[in-house]
């Protein structure tokens, strides 16, 4: 299991799984599994693909692999929330990548052959997945193709376990998916060329600019006589029904009462902290006295000025550095109680650069102490790293041995010692690695800080302050008797003030400031339109009741929810045109722009340097006139998004300053955001359904 532990060690706390594109965040709840199983219909899947039903026990499954492949890796089985969303972001994008995106790139033609696979995994052209894994690197730190030999040929052969076979398997199949999307990328990108009659007219769209005067006539948007039939609006929502799709929401209604201490509960913390404030200024045993009294353990962490007003208080700020002895008063924020001790001052740097000879074993000691004694004489660090050091790979700077610079907030565990250890004097530690021979060789200027003791104590609701905010929750949920109409009735009653949310989906799971509260959205969705709520408890201290007010299904808005923001639309076409035959008449035969802007009580208006490939800021109906316009000629009306225009081009340059070279690279920035669109286009195209938030 020497490999096992290498991929450990190599990748340590900051490997994550290698996936292609990461989708979404998502959050187990554990008391949903059982609903979970309920059925086997379509309902509880996870999700669909391309036509592919991916069921929840399937999803579970690869899950369960993709959580076995970070074990080997970590070497170990904790998972927090992070590395949970990250596995089963990678299990779902592997269903992604196997029912949807390999079979489209098949259908573009694309193929990953199987000498091609051996080629990219133990030939010649070895595939970044592979070559930039610590694992398969050499004690120089460099990809190695014998490492890798062995691996396959007798480490993966000889695990008895299966677990090194799981993770070459996962790895081929990273290999095989990668190089799918090399080539697509590449199929997409090359595909994007731009012919050269297309470059010549950007080039010139960009170099060739006018001056443009100008007068501009507004909409009448009061004028009574534009208006927009019904029949109108439903013809534009047939022929626009796309643009009318929604996805699944609920509007709703809530109350929530969120349990505090009440006044008694914080005087009760109050008297406790008081009443311990005398020891805590006497005790020979700082660590022991806050592991019995405190919220907060001892720290060794050194404070310079500015940074406990910042995260505490001035008052603190000013005790510890005005050189008082003894306890500090308590110091109250809010629920929060605080006293404050100064335990040591010193001069200390605020970042150090740390060497380091990483040894193990059971003479790591004593080989150590001779190492510490070599270096003290002006051994070369760097040399006795490479012969004796297990950490072969940390180089900061180009030297080995170098870990680089720290701080007290980014240090390796066990390194804190070397924040005020003495300037090129090795000195000898044991950590979870192993035993080091340390140098801090560099460090900035030290500056006047602080170790500080802090007794700390925040004031919770009792049992009885919960019981009567669950008492004042149970009166609403009673009121309420489970109906909308009863809720609003609540309302009135209590008095309590109702929250509105509107479009609540199924990945909801913020109410507010209050996280992580799906089941809420559980309920909002397992339940019919008029419904409210009994309490549902959220992280236990906040009791909402909710009203479900409206339901809107997936599929497409009906005419009466999108008729107002159609009739906008219409209207404004309109008035474009009774706009613009309006100023056509009373412009009829006028030659002269002064001529044109007194007729129509308008202002002119002037703009230099305006070109059809620039960014003038004016509208685009206008600046694509003016573009091809007849120099010294009036032209218009032109309709544009609020006005219409009448217009003179006058005094046409041309410039060089906008090059092919120019050109090409926007047509290539062009392509690289058009890419951005081929995963998400591609998930439209298969009717990909992602369900996971009814779940996680």
């Amino acid at each position: 299991m020497a490999v096992l532990q290498k991929i450990r060690v190599k990748f340590g706390l900051a490997i994550s799984i290698i996936i292609a594109l990461a989708l979404l965040s998502f959050i187990i709840d554990p008391n949903t599994l059982e609903s979970a199983l309920r059925s086997m219909s379509s309902k509880y899947d996870v999700g669909q693909i391309a036509g592919k039903s991916v069921s929840y026990t399937d999803f579970q499954e690869n899950v369960d692999k993709f959580t076995t492949i970070q074990q080997i890796v970590t070497g170990s089985s904790v998972q927090n929330e992070q590395s949970q969303t990250q596995i089963r972001n990678a299990a779902w994008q592997d269903y992604l990548d196997r029912y949807m995106f390999v079979e489209n790139a098949k259908d573009a033609g694309i193929r990953v052959g199987a000498d091609e696979i051996i080629d990219l995994t133990t030939g010649n052209n070895i595939s970044p997945v592979l070559a930039n894994n610590p694992a398969f690197a050499d004690e120089t730190g460099a990809y190695s193709p014998e490492v890798l030999r062995d691996f396959v040929q007798n480490q993966v052969d000889g695990d008895t376990s299966g677990q090194l076979k799981t993770y070459w398997n996962y790895l081929q199949n990273a290999v095989m998916v990668q190089k799918y999307y090399d080539k697509f990328g590449a199929l997409f990108t090359n595909s994007a060329v731009q012919p050269q009659f297309f470059t010549d007219r950007v080039v010139a769209e960009n170099n060739n600019t006018v001056k443009l005067d100008y007068v501009l006539v507004p909409f009448d948007y009061a004028d009574s006589t534009v208006k927009v039939s019904s029949a109108e609006i439903k013809a534009y929502y047939k022929d626009h029904k796309k643009n009318y799709k929604q996805s699944a929401g609920r509007d709703i209604e809530y109350v929530v009462y969120e349990v505090v201490p009440s006044q008694a509960d914080i005087q009760k913390t109050s008297d406790e902290i008081e009443a311990v404030v005398g020891d805590f200024a006497t005790t020979g045993n700082m660590k022991a006295f806050l592991l019995k009294n405190s919220e907060r353990s001892y720290s060794e962490y050194w404070y310079k000025k500015g940074e406990l007003a910042n995260n505490m208080s001035s008052d603190i700020e000013d005790f510890v550095f005005s050189g008082a002895q003894g306890a500090s008063p308590v110091y109250k924020s809010g629920n929060l109680f605080r006293s404050v001790r100064v335990m040591d001052t010193a001069n200390v740097p605020d970042s150090v650069y740390v060497k380091h000879i990483l040894l193990q074993g059971t003479d790591a000691r004593h080989l150590a102490d001779s190492l510490s004694g070599v270096v003290a004489k002006g051994g070369n660090f760097s040399n006795l790293a490479a012969l004796y050091s297990v950490d072969q790979s940390s180089a900061a700077d180009g030297e080995l041995g170098n870990l680089g610079w720290f701080t007290q907030n980014y240090i390796i565990p066990g390194f804190e010692p070397a924040i005020t250890a003495e300037l090129n004097k090795p000195f000898v530690l044991n950590t979870q690695y192993g035993t080091h021979v340390v140098l801090v060789s560099k460090r900035t200027r030290p500056v006047a800080k602080k170790q500080v003791a802090i007794l700390e104590k925040t004031a919770l609701a009792s049992k009885e302050t919960f019981n009567d905010f669950y008492s004042q929750a149970n009166r609403f949920a009673t009121i309420a008797a489970g109906t909308y109409e009863g809720y609003k009735r609540a309302v009135d009653s209590t008095g309590v003030y109702s929250h509105t949310m509107n479009d609540v989906t199924e990945a909801t799971a913020n109410y507010g400031s209050i996280s992580q509260a799906k089941e809420i959205t559980r309920w909002v969705f397992d339940n019919k339109k008029g419904k409210a709520s009994n309490i549902i408890t959220v992280n236990n201290n906040y009791f909402f009741v909710v009203a479900l007010k409206d339901i809107r299904e997936e599929g497409y808005k009906s005419v009466a929810e999108v008729a107002p923001s159609i009739n906008e639309i219409l209207r404004t076409e309109k008035l474009q045109e009774v706009t613009k035959k309006n100023v056509a008449e009373k412009v009829a035969g006028m030659t002269s722009l002064d001529e044109i802007a007194t007729a129509l009580n308008a202002g002119r208006n002037e703009r230099e340097d305006v070109s059809f490939g620039g960014r003038a800021y004016l509208e685009p109906s206008l600046i694509g006139a003016a573009s091809v316009a007849p120099e010294g000629v009036v032209c218009g009306p032109v309709a544009g998004q609020a006005c219409v225009y009448c217009f003179t081009v006058s005094d046409r340059q041309e410039a060089s300053f906008f090059t092919e070279e120019d050109a090409r690279n926007e047509n290539m920035q062009k392509s690289q955001y058009n890419s951005q669109m081929i995963i998400p286009t591609m998930m439209e195209y298969d009717n990909v359904k992602d369900n996971r938030a009814r779940f996680f």
